[in-house]
């Protein structure tokens, strides 16, 4: 695993440039040969699977978090992790903690990126060249590249918190907790396929009616924008707060007290820097 400036092209040949606004780690979370071991020697019991998942996935999120970053679930099997601030060596020791706890052991490759799509794109990129996801052969792989301290900035970071307007006096009030759930899954697959494709960033659901989003450099216009589109795709109202900082809890902090200036006033996209101000006419 090698650290190292994020510029010029990395393994894969895609260009790093030391953005000063956005210039996100990601980290690719996969279990090793995890479908052939549910079923070895016969299968196991869901209830069993579903208690491991869970299990790690807490453990993941206390390991990384604890050094400054966010785990999002993904598909338990397989997790992305923004993890601004963590060297190889605390990439080593989450991935020899897990060793010693679990049955199954988990790869991990780290990429970085102008935008979050990007990272995690060279990220995964670097894991499947490492074997698939189901070869018995491959475990504990350890690859990719983390940002050198002196290349770090408070602003390497933005991350959105979204959330529902009104969601418990529309849904959780008013209908059964499934057709809740629907409602609350529509809007978030609708941010998440948007976000994506429109702006080449990351939105996780975390619970409750909160979706995180890891972003690329975004302005207040573009966060109106998403939450514009959710509305006339799917009838979900959200509004979101966003935050920037040198860690994933840092920006996440933030962004938590811009989504209570939403609350408070009312407004759709509250974020948590001044406005740059508009080139004055020569």
């Amino acid at each position: 695993m090698k650290r190292g400036r994020p510029n010029g092209k990395n393994k894969t040949g895609c260009f790093l440039t030391a953005g000063t606004v956005t210039n996100t780690q990601v980290t690719h979370v996969q279990i090793d040969n995890y479908g052939p071991w549910t079923v070895t020697p016969e299968p196991r019991r869901e209830v069993d699977l579903q208690t491991l998942q869970s299990r790690l996935y807490a453990d993941l999120s206390q390991l990384i978090g604890n050094r400054g970053g966010y785990v999002f679930f993904s598909r338990f099997d397989n997790m992305i992790a923004v993890t601004n601030g963590l060297d190889e060596d605390d990439h080593a020791l989450v991935q020899e903690s897990v060793g010693n706890r679990y049955p199954v052991t988990m790869s991990l490759s780290v990429a970085t990126g102008t935008t979050p799509a990007e990272a995690l794109g060279t990220a995964t990129e670097a894991l499947q060249a490492a074997g698939s996801a189901q070869d018995k052969s491959r475990r504990e792989i350890l690859r990719g590249r983390t940002i050198d301290e002196e290349f770090r900035t408070d602003e390497d970071l933005q991350i959105a918190h979204f959330d529902v307007n009104d969601a418990t006096g529309k849904y959780t009030d008013q209908l059964n907790e499934f057709d809740t759930f629907i409602r609350i899954e529509q809007g978030y697959a609708e941010l998440m396929r948007y976000m994506r494709r429109a702006y080449d960033s990351l939105s996780f659901f975390v619970g409750g009616d909160n979706v995180i989003a890891v972003c690329s450099d975004m302005d207040a216009a573009e966060y109106q924008d998403a939450v514009d589109h959710v509305r006339e795709a799917v009838d979900v109202e959200l509004k979101v707060g966003v935050g920037r900082g040198r860690v994933a809890q840092d920006a996440g902090m933030a962004a938590k007290h811009a989504l209570e200036e939403c609350r408070a006033t009312g407004e759709d996209v509250h974020v948590d820097w001044a406005p740059e101000e508009p080139d004055s006419a020569a």
